[in-house]
């Protein structure tokens, strides 16, 4: 990593459904990521790249794209230095949009760190972040055990607008800590 160079942030909304909560928590992750200030955060909306399922002819470690929002969400994954999924559990497992669109690609995910922030009811979705953290270091994603699980949601917002519980901020901070060096010593490598 360069001196002084500062690391790129996606903040990727990992629900696509339609009444999700997911615009209000990452909004909320956003802010936490810009008050760090280890990070440029970016966010990335799953929704806005439509990926359907699995519809590259080619394997995603080729590179060779053919569909123009396989491309967009490639230049969105390759520009970033490192993630942060915020991202319900549906099912006891990850969304299977998420799921999809992170197998849509291979190289654009490797040597980068990832933190999550999870979402639901009493799990705070947590049984979603230890699924994911199994397929991100499948990508070659290392995938920090620091994590910010957000309980009974819905609770927690407003009018549209998330309010997060006491603990959320330290443990937010406490991730973007830890997913700061693991990006800067990443960096090293790619």
């Amino acid at each position: 990593m360069i001196e002084g160079m500062t690391l790129s942030l996606a903040v990727i909304i990992a629900s696509t459904r339609p009444g999700r909560v997911g615009p209000s928590v990452a909004a909320w992750a956003l802010q936490a990521a810009q008050d760090h200030g280890g990070f440029e955060p970016t966010l990335v909306d799953l929704a806005d790249f439509d990926l359907p399922l699995l519809d590259e002819p080619e394997h995603p470690s080729l590179k060779k794209y053919q569909h123009e929002h396989t491309k967009r969400w490639s230049e969105a994954i390759g520009a970033a230095d490192a993630f942060l999924f915020v991202t319900p559990e549906y099912d006891f497992f990850a969304p299977a949009a998420l799921v999809n669109a992170i197998q849509c690609l291979s190289q654009e995910w490797g040597h980068k760190a990832a933190g999550i922030v999870s979402y639901g009811g009493i799990s705070g979705g947590l049984r979603s972040t230890q699924s994911l953290r199994l397929l991100l270091s499948n990508v070659n994603v290392h995938a920090i055990p620091a994590s910010v699980p957000i309980q009974f949601v819905k609770g927690h917002i407003h009018d549209g607008v998330f309010t997060p519980p006491e603990s959320a901020p330290g443990l937010a901070n406490r991730m973007l800590d830890e997913l700061l060096k693991w990006s800067q010593a990443l960096a090293t490598i790619r």
